[in-house]
């Protein structure tokens, strides 16, 4: 039986593929300057009647949802204690990590006056449901840059190694890491079970804040129980972007795809769908509001959509044991889950919200979209280079060497 441990990947950085992704990373940062140098007006198509587009639609609102595979694997693998899950979970939470770091840099590009994105952290305002989201957002993203520190001390205990002058540093940097590991291995369950209550804090109020935008709401989305469903959407999205993330990961550095354990993770999404589907369907069953769905309009379409594509077709595809056994069903249901969730958030802050006195409809400018392109640009090529450093992915082991199960801040 063939072992695994995480370590880091010994391939080549530069290929096609991340030269192309180099090119848009930097075509959104030359925008991302202009926005900067001249002002946010200067880049964007945003106005007092469209306050925010597809930097909080997409880059914030859906960056926070397909993040959340760190706190659904956290959950699975640490609190429920599923040792066969604790492979992905590395993987899971260096997407998380990557995620809501560029979620709280999308932030702060949306705002106005950027340089007073730390108001939150003095000025205190209980009622606020924007508040408490930003709130469980910075602490959240505090938390998961502690639980990956184990993964640095891993790395580079006994191997500190500074050229030079810096040589001095050696043992003192050592002895700092191995400290650090024997703290965090003793406290680390703290920090998990903060980050799975934090995240489905502020991934419900998300729904809280659309909620309180009342009739600028269609109704087809507008509903009370808009916290729930924002949770439910979130965590029904968490696996099958871990499956989607690992098949891509695998693919791209001729690794063979850990298809055990994505295929019980495709066998949790099924009933999970189901409840979400479940608690949609109802409420528009007890609201009447799929009457709506009568309309042929782009706000009817849309919904449609969102639900086929997003719930019922991979819903179907997830409760097939043929798919969940094939690499290639468990991508195409785990994509259809993404894209759904994708769309259920573009069309809650772009489509959905209708200003009060509208004038004319709202549409990103180019300089928008290639922000939001260069920002997952950068991302993924985060992400290759981090895996290529750190140890993250599972890879086989060489020799006679035992199987390591990693836990954040411990290793058994």
């Amino acid at each position: 039986m063939e072992n695994f441990r995480s370590a880091p990947i010994e391939k080549k950085f530069f290929t096609p593929i991340v030269l192309l992704l180099i090119v848009l990373a930097i075509n959104g940062m030359i925008f991302l300057l202009g926005r900067f140098l001249f002002g946010i007006g200067a880049v964007t198509n945003l106005d007092n009647q469209y306050p925010w587009g597809i930097w909080i639609g997409i880059d914030v609102a859906a960056g926070v949802a397909l993040a959340a595979g760190g706190f659904t694997t956290a959950a699975l693998g640490h609190i429920m204690y599923k040792e066969q899950y604790h492979a992905i979970i590395r993987p899971a939470l260096l997407t998380a990590m990557l995620g809501y770091t560029f979620v709280a840099i999308s932030v702060m590009i949306d705002l106005g006056r950027y340089y007073y994105i730390w108001h939150p952290l003095i000025m205190w305002n209980g009622t606020s449901v924007l508040f408490e989201v930003g709130m469980c957002v910075m602490i959240y993203l505090f938390v998961l840059y502690i639980e990956f520190l184990p993964i640095v001390t891993e790395r580079f205990i006994g191997r500190v190694s500074f050229p030079g002058f810096l040589k001095k540093l050696n043992r003192p940097v050592d002895k700092l890491l191995r400290v650090l590991d024997r703290t965090l291995d003793k406290t680390m369950f703290i920090f998990i079970i903060a980050g799975v209550v934090l995240s489905c804090l502020h991934q419900s109020s998300l729904g809280t804040l659309m909620v309180i935008a009342g009739p600028k709401i269609h109704p087809l989305w507008q509903t009370p129980i808009l916290p729930l469903l924002f949770l439910l959407s979130a965590i029904s999205v968490g696996l099958p972007m871990v499956i989607f993330e690992s098949l891509i990961t695998s693919r791209s550095f001729g690794l063979k795809p850990e298809i055990n354990i994505l295929s019980n993770l495709g066998n949790m999404v099924g009933p999970l769908l189901f409840i979400y589907l479940a608690f949609k369907i109802g409420d528009m069953v007890i609201r009447k509001t799929f009457v709506y769905l009568t309309e042929l309009n782009s706000a009817s379409v849309l919904f449609t959509l969102e639900i086929m594509i997003g719930i019922i077709i991979p819903l179907r595809m997830f409760l097939s044991r043929q798919v969940v056994n094939s690499p290639l069903g468990l991508f195409t249901a785990a994509f259809f889950v993404i894209v759904g969730v994708l769309m259920n958030r573009i069309n809650y802050f772009l489509v959905a919200y209708t200003p009060p006195y509208q004038f004319q409809t709202y549409f990103p400018s180019f300089g928008e979209i290639s922000v939001t392109v260069g920002f997952i640009a950068i991302e993924i090529l985060l992400f290759r280079k981090m895996v290529m450093i750190f140890p993250i992915v599972s890879l086989p082991e060489t020799g006679s060497q035992k199987t390591k199960y990693f836990i954040r801040g411990k290793s058994q």
